[in-house]
């Protein structure tokens, strides 16, 4: 198929290419040809790649397309972990917001991981931001063939893990009936599939931070989870309501990088908090001055 001609030049005191030199052209041309022969015949053409924003086939109708500002329908029903009939609106009081995790029970993996690293933050939180507290949690099955009785194991396994007092009563682990689970994944973005090959769902991840009016707040995507970016997500919720004043700087300090999936500090925020503080340091600074130069000019005047 391929023909290499090699000359070898010699001179009359040795060798132009030393033996091992040589020995090292042949195997590097063998090599060189044999990547080439290999690549040609492993492409088929303009198919065999995809275009920077192609989606992989695998990943066709999963993700989720975030629906900030949009309201969830609070009259949607479901299932509690008891087998009760409940509605969303049930959860929402008007003053905490709650978090939503589209996940199913019998999920093998990703929603596993999921609940456990929403769990291990939730833990790091300290005990004023303990569910309930603040705000709910609803674990809402995408799969309407599941049932509340694995719900209810599902809710055992996870209130054992997180071991705080009264959290049973906050944190609900629905299921609902395919009318039910389209319309709130619907309404949340969340595309999943069922994959045939692997006898799973297939989707995304992501906790979903909703204000106390049913209106879709934030979307905190992922398995792991910062502690700090729960509780600023929470507190946008509210505008600011349900946090300490601390809590209300760090939220005005902080914007959420949808690029980096976290809230991270916002420099113009800063400046501006920085500019107050000195004209405050300032006044303080002046005021004395102020006050001494008063009296003086007063005294100065009685007599």
């Amino acid at each position: 198929m391929f023909e290499i001609k090699l000359v070898l030049k010699t001179k009359t005191k040795g060798t132009a290419l030393s033996h091992s030199g040589f020995a090292r052209v042949v195997i590097a041309a063998v090599f060189f040809v044999l990547c080439s022969v290999t690549a040609s015949q492993a492409y088929n053409g303009p198919e065999a790649g995809m275009a920077a924003g192609d989606k992989a086939p695998e990943l066709k109708d999963i993700g989720i397309d975030e629906k900030l500002g949009k309201k969830i329908n609070l009259n949607t029903t479901f299932k509690d972990e008891y087998g009760k009939e409940v509605t969303l609106g049930s959860y929402f009081d008007g003053k905490h917001p709650v978090i939503i995790s589209p996940v199913y029970f019998a999920c093998p993996g990703l929603c596993n991981f999921h609940l456990n690293g929403l769990t291990d933050a939730l833990k790091l939180m300290d005990k004023d931001w303990s569910v309930g507290k603040k705000y709910k949690i609803l674990s809402v099955s995408f799969d309407s063939k599941e049932t509340s009785d694995l719900a209810a194991k599902k809710k055992e396994t996870y209130m054992k893990l997180y071991d705080r007092p009264d959290a049973d009563k906050s944190w609900h682990f629905l299921t609902g009936d395919e009318a039910s689970v389209k319309t709130i994944t619907s309404e949340l973005g969340f595309k999943f599939r069922w994959d045939e090959a692997q006898k799973e769902w297939a989707h995304a991840s992501a906790a979903v931070v909703i204000s106390p009016d049913g209106t879709i707040s934030r979307y905190l995507p992922g398995i792991m989870f910062q502690p700090q970016d729960i509780k600023i997500a929470l507190n946008e919720a509210t505008e600011g309501k349900i946090g300490t004043f601390v809590d209300s700087l760090v939220l005005y300090c902080f914007k959420y990088d949808p690029h980096q999936s976290k809230f991270v500090l916002a420099a113009v925020q800063v400046m501006k908090m920085g500019g107050a503080l000195m004209v405050l340091l300032m006044v303080l600074w002046l005021l004395p001055v102020y006050i001494r130069s008063r009296r003086a000019k007063n005294k100065s005047a009685g007599r």
